[in-house]
C-alpha cells in the first residue's frame, strides 16, 4: 500500500466527532465500522428525513452512502494529497423505510492517486436492499 496522508486508522468516536455540526452530525449519521476500503454506518428514520409523501426522502439515502464514501476516501488519501472532491455520483433506488435504522456499507474499488471509486449500499430496516450508490471522487493536491 502507498504511504497514505492519514496513516492512523481512526476510532469510531473519532469518525462520528468529525460530522458534529455538519451534514451527517445533523442528519445522525453514526460509524459502526471503520477499516480501510470498509466502512459501516447507520441512520435511524426519523420525521424530519421524511418527504412530504411520508416516505424516507431520496437525499437522506444519498447523504448516508455518500457521507460513508467521503471519509472511506479520507482514509486512502495518499501522501502529499490536499484532500479531495466528489465528481460524480449516482444512486439506484430500490425501496424506502418508513422507520426504523437503516444501514449502509461503503467499498473502494479503486484508490488510485488522482481518483477513488467507492460503491455503497444502503439497507432497510428487514435487511433488503434499498439503494446502490458509486462515486468517484478526485484526489486534490496543493498548487
Amino acid at each position: 500500500m502507498p504511504e497514505l496522508l492519514h496513516p492512523e486508522l481512526p476510532t469510531l468516536d473519532d469518525l462520528n466527532a468529525l460530522g458534529e455540526g455538519k451534514l451527517p452530525g445533523l442528519i445522525g449519521v453514526r460509524f459502526t465500522h471503520v477499516e480501510r476500503g470498509l466502512i459501516r454506518s447507520e441512520l435511524s428514520v426519523r420525521p424530519e428525513l421524511l418527504a412530504p409523501n411520508g416516505f424516507l426522502h431520496a437525499a437522506s439515502i444519498v447523504a448516508l452512502a455518500d457521507t460513508s464514501c467521503g471519509y472511506g476516501t479520507r482514509l486512502l488519501l495518499p501522501a502529499g494529497a490536499s484532500g479531495f472532491t466528489t465528481i460524480e455520483l449516482k444512486s439506484n433506488h430500490l425501496g424506502t423505510a418508513l422507520d426504523g435504522t437503516i444501514t449502509c456499507e461503503a467499498r473502494a474499488v479503486h484508490a488510485g492517486r488522482t481518483t477513488q471509486v467507492w460503491d455503497a449500499e444502503v439497507h432497510s430496516p428487514q435487511g433488503r436492499p434499498m439503494a446502490l450508490f458509486r462515486c468517484t471522487q478526485a484526489v486534490l493536491y496543493p498548487r
